[in-house]
């Protein structure tokens, strides 16, 4: 039997029906509001601050018609969403979509293939700086936007209804900034190049997590990156941030202590945030 959709009454900006979905049971409902649609306003809510993968709370979307919040944490059978994002024949509307393709990414296998970051849009026709979500909503509808749950635990259930419509704000004018953004682009011919570079961002966010950040490491010599690498190995296995096994500063020193063979490495044990990880650190070099 089909569960009961929770249909909510949000005073919104621009007036959309708001689902939130909670069960498994409602999978031909979202595939339903979603298998048509060429245009896809997408953000992601998350937690990412004592694991090494992010944690996926409410993937948000929308539509010219509908918002549909998914409880992530919740509804399991979410595959056929890689179908519909990943379709080349819709274009998926975000904001800053660096960080939402790396959670989609990490948590539900979805490399988007055709994307728009209305950040991105927005630097070509104002040639200013970056702007954040709010700022562009402002400028656009004169519309302020609630911030007081940017913070708010997104892993804790029930979600509050303060997180609930903070969180299809953030979807609301992703659509509708598209199109005003896209009568400009057209204007000073740019479209093609603002969707190449979104679509380079995506890509960026695509990428596992340890090729992105050892190339930060500019400077690094071979050694450090390796070490490095072997850091972020065991960071993924047990799920922890790296600085959780040791922290950046003492990379150079880890270094230095592991290629001298003559150095007693005890002494470096307290650079680790454990011993476990210390002596996976002992093995890994011998």
């Amino acid at each position: 039997m089909l569960k009961a959709l929770k249909k909510i009454n949000f005073i919104l900006n621009k007036k959309k029906e708001v689902y939130l979905i909670d069960s498994d049971e409602n999978m031909d409902f979202l595939i339903d509001s979603l298998i048509n649609e060429n245009l896809i306003g997408l953000d992601t809510e998350f937690n990412w601050r004592k694991t090494y993968y992010p944690e996926l709370s409410l993937l948000q979307i929308s539509t010219e018609s509908k918002i549909l919040l998914i409880d992530c944490l919740k509804c399991k059978k979410l595959d056929f969403l890689k179908v519909v994002l990943e379709s080349k024949e819709k274009l998926i509307i975000l904001h800053s979509s660096r960080s939402d393709a790396t959670v989609l990414s990490t948590n539900l296998k979805i490399e988007l293939k055709n994307s728009f970051d209305i950040q991105i849009a927005e630097k070509y026709i104002s040639g200013g700086d970056i702007k954040n979500y709010g700022s562009i909503v402002i400028d656009y509808f004169g519309y302020k936007l609630a911030k007081s749950e940017t913070n708010s635990n997104w892993l804790k259930r029930p979600l509050t209804d303060k997180q609930l419509e903070y969180a299809a704000d953030d979807v609301n004018f992703l659509i509708p900034i598209y199109k005003k953004q896209l009568k400009k682009l057209k204007k000073i011919n740019k479209k093609k190049e603002v969707l190449k570079v979104s679509q380079k961002e995506v890509k960026l966010g695509n990428q596992k997590l340890h090729v992105s950040r050892v190339k930060k490491l500019k400077k690094a010599t071979k050694d450090e990156k390796a070490i490095f690498l072997w850091r972020e190995k065991q960071a993924s296995i047990k799920n922890l941030p790296p600085s959780f096994i040791f922290e950046n500063k003492s990379l150079k020193e880890i270094t230095k202590a592991a290629r001298n063979k003559k150095d007693q490495l005890s002494r470096i044990t307290k650079l680790f945030k454990d011993d476990s990880s210390a002596n996976d650190f002992f093995k890994f070099i011998k």
